[in-house]
């Protein structure tokens, strides 16, 4: 492997990037299945399932992996979480970051 195939080795998959978060979360039906889906709560479509595989290691690694796009649509989500489904969010912060190693960072952010 060469040193590109190792850098591009070493981000998450690009084929979900497209997918229109503003569209997302302006659902209500559509945001709550992708909650459900990362609460083992419902079943999840493919974006969904990649989401939650890749989820923890995106807490550990700072989203170290994440394409800009990434990153962006991660903000975006955490924001509007945060402001607009706080019960939910504090549910997703339970789950996925049980003992508040990430947490702090994320009030910051706000």
């Amino acid at each position: 492997m060469n040193s590109v195939q190792l850098a591009l080795a070493q981000k998450y998959t690009n084929k979900f990037d497209n997918v229109d978060v503003d569209g997302v979360l302006s659902n209500n039906r559509i945001l709550t299945n992708y909650i459900k889906c990362l609460m083992e709560k419902g079943p999840c479509t493919p974006e969904g399932r990649e989401l939650k595989k890749l989820l923890p290691d995106a807490l550990q690694t700072d989203c170290s992996k994440c394409t800009e796009t990434q990153r962006k649509n991660s903000q975006k989500v955490i924001n509007f979480l945060r402001s607009n489904r706080p019960g939910e969010w504090k549910l997703l912060l339970d789950k996925y970051d049980s003992r508040g190693v990430y947490r702090s960072k994320y009030e910051k952010q706000g």
